[in-house]
């Protein structure tokens, strides 16, 4: 349930289309609904524009597809996260229209009919390496409704290979720069835009990387001032708070 779905049953109902005694039922489950498990939060979208996300992991199969399911017949755009092969083929099982992506380990479902895109997000990683965390954030991006543009293995260590893209980077509201090793490439992009960046730091590395933390404390200390960073590997937070600040940049008329 959002804003939109919302008029649009009080509008029906205003015009005789739709039962009081219905549409009370359609909103019964509001602001969660309790399936024993999991509480669902349907309200979600209308306090804060986008909707609840499932994160998959540490969820059952089951568990996963029933949540999935029931977002999906309360009329939402549905993503889960962190999604196994197990889940997915629950998922997918349960709800056929939905549409599993592998290298972001997500599984996504577009309802809404006429989606109207606000703002625009430069989404950067390092190397190949970083695709998986990229993606997750690409995938978020998209069903949230921004505008995305990809722009893969643009690493420090070829640095020419980033400002080959400076004018696509350029255009864009805000930045996502998912990177491992040392973790420099934010600090470099924060130095030639002038919009936020949000650095994921990605557990891709050496030993001496520490599965991410390496990065995340050079990020964490990047002289860059617009870089703002979020936890290792987290390409869906990353991604959600991008589109607020996409969306803050093209407001509702």
């Amino acid at each position: 349930m959002n804003r939109s779905t919302l008029l649009d049953l009080l509008a029906a109902v205003e015009r005789g289309e739709v039962a009081p005694a219905a549409a009370a039922e359609r909103l019964s489950s509001l602001p969660f609904e309790d399936i024993g498990h999991a509480r669902i939060d349907h309200h979600r979208t209308l306090r804060s524009g986008l909707p609840e996300v499932i994160y998959a992991a540490g969820k059952s199969p089951e568990q996963t597809a029933e949540i999935f399911a029931r977002m999906a017949a309360a009329g939402s755009d549905v993503l889960a996260t962190r999604v196994d092969a197990p889940a997915a083929l629950a998922v997918l099982n349960a709800v056929p229209a939905a549409t599993h992506h592998p290298q972001a380990r997500a599984i996504t479902l577009r309802q809404s009919t006429q989606p109207h895109t606000r703002g625009h997000i430069a989404i950067v990683c390092a190397g190949t390496s970083d695709l998986p965390i990229a993606e997750e954030a690409a995938v978020t991006a998209e069903l949230f409704n921004a505008q995305v543009t990809r722009l893969y293995d643009v690493g420090v260590a070829g640095i020419h290979r980033l400002l080959a893209v400076r004018q696509q980077l350029a255009a864009a509201d805000v930045v996502i720069v998912c990177a491992g090793m040392e973790g420099a490439l934010p600090s470099v992009v924060g130095g030639l835009v002038g919009v936020p960046v949000i650095a994921v730091p990605t557990s891709v590395g050496y030993g001496a990387s520490f599965n991410g933390a390496a990065a995340l404390l050079g990020m964490l200390n990047s002289c860059s001032p617009n870089v703002t960073v979020v936890n290792i590997d987290n390409g869906f937070g990353a991604a959600y708070s991008a589109t607020l600040i996409a969306r803050s940049a093209h407001p509702e008329p």
